[in-house]
């Protein structure tokens, strides 16, 4: 009876601290994280030895692949005709054609088209009756594409006069063979509001930190940006085109040549510049979609990391991270909850010590990630663009409330969504968001 009574003493001496060490794991998670990409990015920028950042060449006419830069339009016609002149007109490359999508537009868009391709032959489109979603068209154009590669390029997305030059720089050598595609380095064109400005930070600690960090451990990364990366049309075929009922098509197609054994790449050194919402309701159906796109991956993949952990060794990393954001975005719901249920009990049961206690527990845990979050930003900002981006590090208080507070939520408010897709009720229907013309707001 006593070695009986001792092991169950033991048992739940085990368990308390297996769920205590769970708890601090989940409690320093952000903070943890932020330093983990801070040295990531450090060590991409003075230890990584292949990376390429400023070292490509100018690939003669005659030697250059054909490259499709596909857009996938849907009630385009605010954005449509200056993004088609700026690709014919501005881009230091010449083997390229244009193939324009358009997915179920009921607004102009296919008038301008037509009218645009009187003045450039190479400009091309394909009439999709029934919107059907941007994977439906970008699988429906995959086919119809001229060239070997294939460019995605949203209608409200300009890539730099260079950026074609650059792309194929990271395909043409011997050891890019593997290489499934290149995604580029964003920038925030609408950056007047400080909504705008906001997001200015957040880009460049997404892609100034995390996709360098990534590309530095796993010499790959975790999602491309599907407003402007370069396929390989094959890599693409192989896998079977774009998931086309999944919220984020981008974050998919990443996975999915992953798990095949091909390469992802991010090449800081190509830039290109994108529109961002405007306001808070569109910023946040913005990030239900990124969160429930996340969250697909990681059911999709799962049962594959979980038992042949072995054959996708390489992308265990990737897993391991996806899981503890999911598993911390509950966290920090369920505990936010409690905190404030609690303190609310406090209040009315005049405990004001206990709540005095609870503050400043919160304000010494908060302040510990702000103190990570201003170094992996400071740290994204000097990186990118070669610091010219300082500046607007007097908004990353505003950029890590809302990111730390937004994405766990989105994250939990889109797990059902997720798991419906999974269980084969998802759809890749999308509805384009409000546009502002390029002009202007550089």
């Amino acid at each position: 009876m006593t070695n009986i009574f001792i092991d169950h003493i033991f048992a739940a001496t085990l368990f308390k601290s297996v769920i205590n060490i769970a708890l601090l794991i989940l409690c320093l998670y952000p903070i943890v994280g932020s330093f983990f990409w801070f040295a990531g990015a450090l060590s991409y920028r003075f230890i990584k030895t292949n990376k390429r950042d400023d070292d490509w060449q100018y690939i003669p006419a005659e030697q250059q692949p054909m490259i499709t830069i596909m857009i996938p339009a849907h009630n385009e016609e605010v954005m449509i005709e200056e993004t088609i002149t700026y690709l014919f007109t501005q881009l230091n490359y010449t083997n390229y054609e244009v193939l324009v999508m358009n997915d179920g537009s009921t607004d102009k868009t296919a008038t301008i088209i037509q009218r645009l391709q009187s003045v450039y032959p190479r400009l091309r489109t394909v009439e999709i009756e029934k919107n059907k979603g941007k994977a439906h068209a970008f699988n429906i154009g995959m086919y119809f594409a001229q060239g070997e590669y294939i460019l995605s390029n949203d209608a409200d997305t300009i890539p730099e006069k260079d950026a074609l030059m650059k792309y194929m720089n990271f395909f043409i050598h011997d050891r890019d063979m593997n290489t499934s595609a290149v995604t580029a380095n964003m920038d925030v064109q609408n950056r007047t509001s400080l909504l705008g400005k906001s997001q200015t930070v957040e880009f460049s600690s997404i892609v100034g930190v995390i996709k360098r960090s990534q590309t530095s451990i796993n010499d790959s990364m975790y999602a491309y940006s599907g407003a402007n990366t370069l396929y390989r049309k094959q890599f693409l075929i192989d896998v079977g085109g774009f998931r086309q009922n999944r919220a984020t098509e981008d974050i998919s197609i990443a996975w999915d040549h992953q798990m095949v054994g091909a390469v992802p790449r991010f090449a800081p050194n190509i830039v290109f510049h994108m529109n961002v919402p405007t306001t808070i309701r569109d910023l946040y159906h913005q990030r239900k979609r990124w969160a429930q796109g996340g969250t697909e991956v990681w059911l999709t993949n799962i049962k594959k990391f979980i038992f042949h952990p072995i054959v996708h060794r390489y992308q265990l990393s990737m897993f391991v991270d996806s899981t503890l954001s999911i598993i911390w975005s509950f966290f920090f719901v369920i505990t936010s909850l409690m905190f404030l249920i609690l303190m609310g009990y406090f209040l009315i049961t005049g405990n004001f010590e206990r709540v005095y206690h609870g503050l400043m527990l919160s304000f010494v845990f908060v302040s510990f990630e702000l103190l990570a979050g201003f170094m992996q930003l400071l740290a994204a900002l000097l990186l990118d663009h070669h610091g010219a981006k300082l500046k607007y590090w007097f908004f990353a208080p505003l950029y890590m409330l809302f990111y730390w507070m937004i994405n766990p939520i989105t994250v939990v408010a889109t797990f059902i969504p997720a798991l419906k897709t999974i269980l084969g009720f998802g759809s890749g229907t999308w509805v384009s968001p409000k546009r502002q013309s390029l002009q202007g707001k550089k």
